[in-house]
């Protein structure tokens, strides 16, 4: 994780918890339980840790991390469960990154549609 990102909420197989950044508490309940399930079900399948992290121009990323001696981690699963949910999540994350680049980095809402 750079420095520079700011991680939105991620969730840990090997502690069996889940984040959500204190700055992201206004989001609307629904949005928020929605990361919640993504984020647990992702672990619970594939193992390891994943954020959701902002890069500094804004863009929604996901981060995965596993323990060195986890054998039971899903790298090729990872890659290929984070596609679908980038595919089936895709009006999900792209107001998140909308609501980062307002709300947070001061973006105009006007310019994304010029």
């Amino acid at each position: 994780m750079d420095l520079e990102n700011k991680v939105l909420c991620g969730a840990s197989s090997y502690e069996k918890k889940y984040y959500l950044d204190q700055d992201f508490e206004g989001l609307p309940d629904f949005i928020k339980d929605e990361l919640k399930v993504m984020c647990v079900l992702f672990t619970e399948e594939i193992g390891g840790i994943l954020t959701l992290e902002y890069e500094e121009d804004g863009t929604l990323c996901f981060h995965v991390e596993a323990k060195e001696a986890d054998y039971m981690f899903d790298e090729i699963g990872s890659a290929l469960k984070i596609k679908e949910l980038q595919k089936t999540k895709v009006d999900l994350l792209r107001s998140l990154e909308l609501y980062y680049k307002v709300f947070f980095l001061g973006e105009d809402l006007l310019e994304e549609d010029e």
